[in-house]
């Protein structure tokens, strides 16, 4: 039986497909949405767990007494890059920490694998690398930027540690900035952004989309990925991309958006408050993710954006 943690814009996706191929999947969060939830796969048919990463002992439980033999771990720390910023002490407890607890408890309980949420932030928010890669030089490599990418990094060596040394199977799936539809609290600055996008201009407001070009991933890509690398036979490589695969620019963004909504108003602009997003200026490669997993991206932004309309039109129908 698979364990989903964290029951949010990724989490609950996951929960589908597997109600979708006969599964009863276990979702534990910290604060369950049972409406937002529901909104995106039936509750019926899933088991809802109360836990928390950081309370070692109730995870290791959830863990027995559902016989739990994978586990995906999607626990995050409010509004992901920006709010790591604000609160470092928080992140770093719940990134580091909480996914050593995860891990500790699958080596205790003998649960096969563990998937973990990385994300896209170790392509871009770096600095460094003046000693080439020599190790012998204090500056061999980039170091991450961030609070949350260094966290990320943690996360990634941590998880390889245990791998390699206690028997875990791991694998980290570096996320592109997410978007996809959810109707409850949480998530990243982009999947906020994204979301305010849509509704606003269902709405007949202006949205306001903004001035970075990034790189994404809809959530259901992202579902469909994790999912692949807690499920496949063997696992050749450990992290894996996992993006839509091209740079989206504010441009792309508003053709997508008025190719759903006709006649949509926006205007592309940094946010006056709340969160300035970081452009990218490059790609990352899916080389791996396709080897090995057989993830190719089934939506662009324009299906991204459509397949999202559809959903709040169906669920304000």
């Amino acid at each position: 039986m698979i364990l989903i943690i964290g029951a949010g814009l990724i989490g609950s996706q996951i929960a589908r497909i597997l109600v979708e191929q006969g599964e009863t999947p276990v979702l534990m969060d910290r604060a369950p949405q049972p409406r937002a939830l529901g909104e995106i796969v039936d509750l019926a048919k899933v088991k809802l767990e109360k836990g928390d990463v950081l309370r070692p002992f109730s995870l290791a439980e959830v863990m027995r007494r559902h016989q739990i033999t994978e586990t995906i771990h999607l626990a995050a720390n409010p509004m992901l890059t920006i709010g790591a910023q604000r609160d470092p002490y928080a992140a770093i407890e719940l990134n580091i920490m909480g996914t050593t607890n995860v891990l500790e408890a699958a080596r205790v309980h003998g649960v096969k694998r563990v998937v973990v949420a990385s994300s896209g932030v170790l392509n871009h928010h770096l600095a460094g690398g003046e000693g080439k890669g020599d190790p012998m030089h204090e500056e061999a490599f980039p170091r991450p930027v961030s609070f949350y990418s260094s966290c990320k990094q943690a996360v990634e060596n941590i998880g390889l540690n245990y791998a390699n040394w206690c028997g875990v199977e791991f694998a980290a799936m570096r996320y592109g900035a997410v978007a996809g539809p959810w109707g409850g609290e949480g998530g990243g600055g982009p999947s906020n952004v994204f979301l305010s996008m849509v509704r606003d201009a269902l709405a007949g407001k202006e949205a306001v989309l903004p001035t970075s070009t990034m790189e994404w991933v809809y959530s259901k890509d992202a579902a469909r990925a994790t999912l692949l690398a807690a499920q496949a036979a063997t696992l050749k490589h450990r992290v894996f991309n996992v993006s839509m695969g091209r740079l989206t620019s504010p441009e792309a963004l508003a053709a997508a958006l008025t190719a759903s909504i006709p006649g949509a108003r926006y205007r592309i602009e940094k946010p006056a408050a709340g969160p300035a997003l970081q452009s990218m200026s490059g790609t990352s490669n899916l080389g791996l993710a396709r080897e090995d997993l057989g993830f190719v991206p089934e939506y662009q932004m324009a299906e991204a954006v459509r397949d999202t309309v559809a959903w709040f039109r169906q669920r304000q129908g």
